[in-house]
């Protein structure tokens, strides 16, 4: 098992290769949570990612006998550019297997560090299989992403710098996917002040530690598809399960649009770039899936930014929605000239604004003599689309919120 010796000589072994990422307060989420909230930005790392502690370490340790071999590994994007990077500068080649719905922003960056990148497989399991049987065939040395002791340990230094930046905390919220960064943590954070609570987050479509923890050996789910591509892993690792089941406290789950959410208030309140992965922490705080948090010292490892540029173009759209500051109504008019004036004024009048517009006669299955007009308005919030929803009626305007 891995001890805290490791995870120190780890973080010798990473100094000035990996960023020391800073801690920083958040008033706005302490708002909104009531408890003392600081945020550790991962995202701020190189490659964007805590990945890079782990990968830095294990190729750092490797003999020379392997780095002459080359290396190979399997991705959602993250631990690829990591490895990509840390072994460009030591000189390693480097094959990278990566599901074909990896986000281009990751397949490009990984390619940016002169790895070869094979895409293949329909998620990380599907790659990783093929990365371990090429890497069999080849003679090359598979470097896991997270079932890896010495990968553990590099990304255990985060739960050292987290007590080393506020040895006063009384929880630590981690992202898990295949548990290496949760393991890591952990470890840290137990063995040297085990009165620190730590609490494990993870998509509900991908709940794989949480399944690991109550079955023998671990099962492979089904998984599907999520916004936290970087934590979809099926199954997690027997040394990432054990570590787990030894020091952490709690493991919850968030849904999609609670991921979406904490992925707009970031960007928005903290002006912070962070993928959905890496925002699981900060939405399960909102929600409150941990008890007693209120008026306690809580530090959230944002794990990771490399967030494709259409994907937060979708996430904010989605969490404009979810929050009531995006809505759509259709409405029935009469099909006679100045009804869209009169419609659009009503809508002035209550303060929305237009955002989209349609107006359509022949497939919306209006009777003859009306039309349906929809209309996608920006809003203050919920309050603000009863108003508006209540201007329309008192107008005398049958409409649909859809």
């Amino acid at each position: 098992m891995l001890r805290l010796n490791d995870i120190a000589a780890a973080q010798l072994t990473i100094l000035g290769k990996v960023r020391r990422t800073p801690l920083v307060d958040s008033p706005a989420l302490s708002e909104l949570t009531q408890a003392d909230v600081r945020l550790k930005l991962e995202n701020l790392q190189f490659t964007g990612s805590f990945k890079e502690r782990g990968a830095c370490n294990r190729l750092e340790l490797m003999p020379a006998s392997e780095r002459a071999r080359g290396v190979i590994t399997a991705s959602a994007g993250n631990h690829a550019q990591a490895v990509a990077r840390h072994a460009a500068r030591l000189g390693v080649s480097v094959t990278v297997v990566m599901p074909e719905a990896t986000p281009l922003v990751k397949v490009t960056a990984t390619r940016r560090f002169g790895a070869h990148v094979i895409l293949s497989g329909a998620n990380y399991d599907e790659a990783a299989a093929l990365a371990a049987t090429l890497g069999a065939e080849r003679g090359l040395v598979y470097l896991h992403p997270f079932e890896d002791p010495g990968v553990i340990a590099g990304q255990g230094t985060v739960g050292l710098e987290l007590l080393a930046d506020a040895p006063d905390l009384d929880a630590i919220i981690v992202p898990v996917g295949g548990g290496g960064l949760i393991a890591g943590v952990a470890c840290a954070v137990k063995e040297s002040n085990p009165r620190v609570r730590v609490l494990g987050v993870e998509a509900r479509r991908f709940p794989s530690m949480k399944h690991a923890l109550e079955s023998i050996p671990p099962p492979s789910l089904p998984g599907g598809k999520t916004i936290a591509d970087g934590i979809a892993v099926r199954r997690v690792g027997e040394l990432t399960r054990e570590l787990t089941r030894k020091y952490v406290d709690e493991i919850a789950l968030v849904d999609e649009a609670e991921i979406a959410q904490a992925v707009l208030i970031l960007l928005e309140r903290e002006k912070t770039v962070v993928e959905g992965a890496g925002a699981v922490g900060v939405a399960a705080l909102l929600q409150h899936r941990f008890a007693d948090l209120e008026g306690k010292r809580v530090a959230v490892v944002l794990s990771g930014g490399n967030i494709d540029v259409n994907l937060i173009s979708r996430i904010i759209e989605h969490g404009l929605v979810h929050t009531g500051r995006l809505v759509r109504f259709v409405v029935t008019v009469p099909d006679v000239s100045g009804v869209l004036a009169e419609l659009t004024r009503v809508v002035a009048d209550s303060r929305a604004n237009v955002l989209e517009l349609n107006h359509d006669r022949a497939f919306s299955g209006a009777e003859l003599g009306e039309t349906l007009i929809e209309l996608v308005l920006e809003t203050h919030g919920f309050e603000h689309i009863t108003q508006v929803s209540e201007r329309l009626r008192q107008a005398g305007y049958r409409f649909e919120r859809k």
